[in-house]
């Protein structure tokens, strides 16, 4: 994901209805305001954003397809609980994945690509200092979509959005520390790398980093509490407000 700030429902918006549900599910999720094991009745989202089920139906069920959501026979969709050997899976991955990117980002390291990384990283840190949450945690998951993006790779960017966005879930369930587990001055050691292309470093630099998100984590899974329509509420406001 390369866009920096949350796209809220719009019917003037070039995407479909069901990509803006969908954008916003992400979001959600990506920001830890959408935990796992919610329910997603469709009704209930159809009314939020006022749209119908099919609509709501298509933007789940793509959401599915990621493993953000499970939708279950005759019960609906429910936000994902990953365990804890799919969240060692997804760790797992996430090396591999993020090691490609590496490589590939410092085969030709622009100095404007460490230049955009940089940035982020600011924005990340002043969420932190200001205590927005929210903004804080999709940040430090936009760190690795935009490393992502400047590998060049479509294919490479796809799987890590799918796996940001569910280490999200996971550190979600298992966290118990209240801080964000993927630290910015961490971000900031791996740019550097990057910038000095040391590939070896910047790679060793990212597993150190993806070992110290996961060692934070206790695989005890907790009930989560959510109230869609307050989720939601600026999305469905703005696509309201749009309609007038």
């Amino acid at each position: 994901m390369s866009g920096d700030t949350f796209r809220p429902l719009s019917p003037e918006s070039q995407e479909p209805p069901d990509a803006q549900i969908y954008a916003a599910v992400y979001d959600a999720i990506l920001e830890q305001r959408l935990a796992p094991g919610v329910k997603l009745p469709e009704d209930s989202l159809g009314e939020i954003f006022g749209v119908s089920r099919t609509i709501v139906r298509k933007a789940l069920i793509r959401l599915a397809h990621q493993s953000l959501l499970e939708i279950r026979p005759n019960r609906g969709a429910v936000v994902a609980s990953p365990d804890g050997d799919e969240a060692a899976e997804v760790f797992e991955a996430r090396r591999v994945i993020e090691g490609a990117i590496i490589a590939k980002v410092c085969a030709t390291p622009p100095a404007h690509l460490v230049s955009r990384l940089k940035d982020l990283v600011v924005r990340e840190r002043q969420a932190h200092e200001t205590g927005d949450r929210a903004s804080w945690i999709r940040l430090s998951g936009e760190f690795h979509l935009l490393l992502a993006d400047l590998a060049g790779n479509d294919v490479l960017a796809g799987y890590m959005r799918e796996l940001v966005s569910r280490t999200s879930l996971i550190i979600s369930l298992y966290q118990q520390s209240p801080s964000s587990a993927c630290s910015f001055d961490e971000h900031t050691e791996i740019i550097d790398a990057l910038a000095a292309g040391d590939a070896a470093r910047a790679t060793k630099l990212m597993d150190d980093h993806i070992a110290a998100c996961e060692a934070q984590l206790v695989i005890e899974p907790q009930k989560p509490k959510n109230d869609l329509a307050q989720i939601f509420k600026p999305a469905a406001l703005a696509r309201r407000e749009a309609a007038e």
